[in-house]
């Protein structure tokens, strides 16, 4: 059975980390529960010129022909306060969630609780339910602020995973740099891939 993922990107840099895990988990025949904030939107045109609509079946729609070879039913998009949406309860929660990029603020949010739209529930939902969590945090340098709060999801139970690029596969282009941090991601969803070899394989 394919696995459902919900993703949800925010409003920190790193839009291009996002944008390839949808369009990775979407290749290999998961199911996604897509969410975004109002920032990401402002990410999206700048780092990647692309414009993600705010009504969830234009934006369904925009991505569909960013990715043409996709199952369209695969791909499910709802809004932020759209909390009749099957991750916003745990009666229905998805198999797993990756938020990214992860904003300090939505990330506070979610340390903290505090659920109040339908990104920051559905993690609640997630943590609660013991299903795994997984952020991206874009920032740096942290604040003992932004590290406190994720030594306080980690012991919840979230994996925290900045994106952190290793060198030894020679990357030879910012995709390579891509690949490898949602590679990391796909890892943690026990999603196969082949966007990089692995250490200790033979080229």
């Amino acid at each position: 059975m394919s696995k459902t993922i919900c993703l949800a990107l925010t409003g920190a840099s790193g839009m291009p980390y996002g944008l390839r895990l949808l369009e990775c988990l979407l290749e290999s025949g998961c199911k996604v529960q897509l969410l975004y904030s109002q920032a990401s939107q402002v990410v999206a045109r700048q780092e990647l010129e692309f414009d993600l609509p705010s009504r969830p079946s234009d934006a369904k729609a925009a991505l569909l022909a960013r990715y043409p070879a996709v199952n369209p039913e695969n791909l499910a998009v709802f809004g932020r306060e759209e909390w009749f949406a099957p991750v916003a309860s745990g009666s229905n929660p998805p198999d797993a969630m990756v938020v990214c990029p992860c904003s300090m603020g939505t990330l506070a949010a979610i340390a903290q609780g505090l659920a109040d739209n339908l990104i920051e529930r559905a993690a609640d939902v997630v943590l609660k339910e013991g299903r795994k969590l997984v952020l991206v945090p874009r920032e740096t340098p942290f604040s003992a602020i932004h590290l406190e709060n994720m030594l306080r999801l980690s012991r919840a139970g979230a994996v925290i995973l900045p994106p952190s690029p290793g060198f030894y596969h020679h990357p030879q282009s910012v995709q390579d740099i891509v690949d490898f941090i949602v590679a990391r991601v796909l890892d943690q969803l026990g999603v196969p891939h082949t966007l990089m070899q692995r250490w200790g394989e033979e080229s």
